[in-house]
């Protein structure tokens, strides 16, 4: 139920690597940053297109052939773009970030820490933070992916934050992550101006709709996540 094969389609060794070790899906992202390194080296490789009035850091940056990182975009990095994935105007690429082929971060987005698989896309107005996107995963215009909890406070002596727990099926998990947004299996998509509170797991072919903001622990694959409303309308009176 927790294990990365739950989530992810991971035939393909080239994303299996990734998750090499874990037991758990969330290990994965304590394992961001190595992996950038593997891909990256010490240098910067630009195979690809970096459009005029596009930035790039002087920091470790993997652009392959084929990728593109558009006019206002900051890849700050270090950071993999793989082939054909799209930096798209306005976003903003932080530290350890991946993004393999096909993957969009698009206009107004920014990706710190993340993983995104083949066909992933944050398109509009996206924060993706301590997370991993699955194959073909597609947020709605507006979706936050919370990786902070608002009552997370440093220890005035250790200098760290508490890390997130979850509750699933009875049992508590410590994820030893004090900052964890988001894993969403293949082919999740969420509505525009979702919002997933720190330690949500999606599974597969999950549909989370518009303005819903999620809480943390596991929603199981092929599920509609759906926020309840009521609309009133009444007559206007003219004075």
């Amino acid at each position: 139920m927790l294990h990365p094969t739950d989530f992810f389609d991971l035939s393909d060794e080239m994303t299996a690597v990734f998750f090499h070790g874990c037991a758990y899906v969330w290990q994965a992202i304590g394992q961001i940053g190595t992996h950038v390194t593997r891909l990256t080296g010490d240098g910067q490789t630009i195979l690809g297109e970096v459009m005029p009035g596009a930035y790039l850091s002087e920091r470790p940056i993997y652009i392959a052939e084929g990728a593109r990182i558009e006019p206002g975009a900051y890849v700050h990095g270090p950071a993999y773009i793989g082939p054909g994935a799209v930096v798209r105007h306005g976003a903003f690429v932080r530290e350890n970030v991946i993004l393999l082929a096909g993957a969009i971060l698009g206009h107004a987005s920014e990706a710190k820490n993340a993983l995104f698989l083949p066909g992933a896309h944050a398109p509009h107005f996206n924060y993706v933070g301590d997370s991993i996107l699955g194959h073909r995963v597609n947020l709605g215009a507006g979706t936050k992916l919370s990786n902070l909890t608002v009552m997370s406070e440093k220890d005035a002596v250790t200098g760290k934050r508490p890390s997130i727990h979850l509750v699933i099926d009875g049992r508590t998990y410590d994820t030893d992550l004090a900052k964890f947004g988001a894993v969403l299996g293949d082919d999740v998509q969420t509505g525009c101006n979702s919002v997933l509170n720190p330690g949500c797991l999606i599974g597969p072919r999950s549909l989370v709709y518009p303005n819903l903001s999620l809480r943390k622990g596991y929603h199981p694959p092929d599920s509609i996540l759906k926020l309840r409303q009521n609309m009133r309308r009444i007559d206007r009176i003219a004075r």
